[in-house]
């Protein structure tokens, strides 16, 4: 290329808009509007086995099952008389 070419060049948003937006797009996963936390945990090993034998998606398995529990009226237990 000559100077004379270089000279004539438009910016690459004037010739190709559609590139440039495309470039600037977002990556990977949209965001969620309720996003879990991440937490350490420790179940017993064969809570873990019986929730993985059932194949993928064991842990949103975990999730759904403690979500679940929560939604359920407690049942309260009588309180122990203090001595």
């Amino acid at each position: 290329m000559t100077i004379a070419d270089f000279r004539k060049a438009k910016p690459v948003k004037d010739v190709m808009p559609a590139l440039v937006t495309a470039a600037k797009r977002a990556r990977g996963r949209p965001r969620s509007a309720n996003p879990k936390q991440h937490v350490s945990l420790r179940l017993d090993a064969k809570v873990i086995a019986g929730f993985k034998a059932q194949g993928p998606g064991w842990q949103g398995r975990i999730n759904e099952a403690l979500a679940r529990a929560l939604a359920k009226p407690e049942k309260r237990k009588t309180p122990r008389a203090v001595r």
